[in-house]
């Protein structure tokens, strides 16, 4: 079989001819293969890191699994209202190239209050408060970005990215989001505002109806729609992931369903409860990354036994104990006690926890690979 082929077959609750093989390197290792400054790919396109992501997943021979990396525009949420915003560097040295984007009114340059952090040989920082790195709230010196490459994120890309990958996987964008609440900001927002929630609840609805519209209208569809976000429960408890998100996503679940399209939910960190609501209450296809403690409370065996005729499993070997500083051995052995764990009667994908970091060793995903071809055969 080809990738394409093992994934679908196991999205469809079938046997493939050995388990499929999936490890998260979405980011940091694809950027470290180029070669090249991280900030050339996440911030001037120079390859969009989503390109990057391909390349490895193709020099690695994984079973690849792109859970939203290709961040495609819905044509009914494209606007041209508002203020035309500029890109500006407002520090730079050797580690790191700071930016923070503004526009003019009335003659006058208003700053956004949060910038970015592009690093050399890390992935960046988002949403960063200016004057904890040290950075005034409105630059004294700035000069524009000037080469970044354009990238497509209409449709047509996204047509473009399902070429580029070809049989070595599946493309999925995203539908919902499991994360209503994904920052400090969000927290504060919720309780200042307890006579929104509802109406927050319902907007989200909204939009996952309107964005299954888009892609039903689209020329090439998606593989898969990806309706989780990082962290679910991390910022969030159970009764507020019920509140303002679980209603939005179990929608987008029941519209894909309909329509013959598989739904992923990724969520990194405490996954334990989440699995249970989308095995038992959903028709949820696919949850990764199932993180052991302490990133996680998830035991794959247990998940098995107790919904793994309902979901594909997808996980969970540890990116750092087992994948960055473990030994060849180390990870063969991991992937066996998964296999061993998980792949009785299909609907599970051996991965890893969330992200495997920027120096994993290069033998230690071939190894994971070489397991899931040879000791996970049915």
């Amino acid at each position: 079989m080809t990738p394409r082929e093992r994934l679908l077959t196991v999205l469809r609750g079938e046997i493939p001819d050995c388990v499929p093989v999936a490890p998260d390197f979405s980011n940091m290792i694809p950027a470290r293969l180029t070669g090249k400054p991280f900030w050339d790919l996440y911030l001037y396109n120079d390859p969009p890191i989503w390109d990057a992501y391909i390349d490895c997943a193709k020099l690695f021979d994984i079973d690849a699994v792109m859970d939203g990396y290709f961040p495609m525009q819905y044509p009914s949420e494209q606007t041209g209202s508002g203020p035309e915003w500029e890109l500006f560097i407002v520090f730079q040295n050797d580690e790191r190239i700071v930016t923070q984007d503004s526009y003019l009114e009335n003659g006058k340059r208003i700053w956004r209050k949060t910038v970015v952090v592009y690093y050399v040989a890390d992935p960046p920082s988002y949403g960063i408060n200016p004057e904890d790195i040290g950075l005034p709230p409105e630059p004294k010196h700035f000069v524009p970005v000037e080469g970044i490459k354009p990238v497509d994120m209409s449709p047509s890309g996204l047509k473009r990215i399902m070429g580029l990958l070809g049989d070595q996987g599946l493309v999925g964008v995203f539908l919902a989001y499991t994360s209503a609440l994904c920052n400090e900001n969000g927290i504060y927002n919720y309780y200042d505002h307890p006579e929104l929630h509802e109406q927050w609840a319902v907007e989200r609805v909204t939009n996952v109806e309107r964005r299954f519209e888009d892609i039903m209208a689209l020329e090439t569809k998606p593989d898969f729609l990806c309706v989780g976000g990082s962290g679910s429960l991390v910022f969030q408890s159970v009764d507020i992931l019920r509140q303002l998100a679980l209603p939005a996503v179990k929608r987008g679940i029941e519209l894909a369903t309909a329509a013959g399209i598989p739904t992923h939910v990724h969520s990194c960190g405490p996954e334990k409860a989440l699995v249970k609501i989308m095995a038992e209450e959903t028709e949820l296809t696919v949850i990764d990354p199932l993180e052991i403690s302490p990133m996680g409370d998830c035991n794959l065996a247990e998940l098995k036994r107790l919904y793994g005729d309902k979901i594909v499993l997808k996980g969970n070997l540890h990116t750092t104990e087992v994948m960055l500083r473990g030994s060849v051995a180390d990870v063969i052995a991991a992937s066996k006690q998964a296999i061993d764990d998980a792949a009785k009667g299909g609907r599970f994908i051996l991965s890893t926890g969330d992200q495997c970091g920027r120096d994993t060793p290069d033998e230690n995903l071939r190894a994971m690979v070489e397991t899931a071809r040879t000791y996970g055969r049915y």
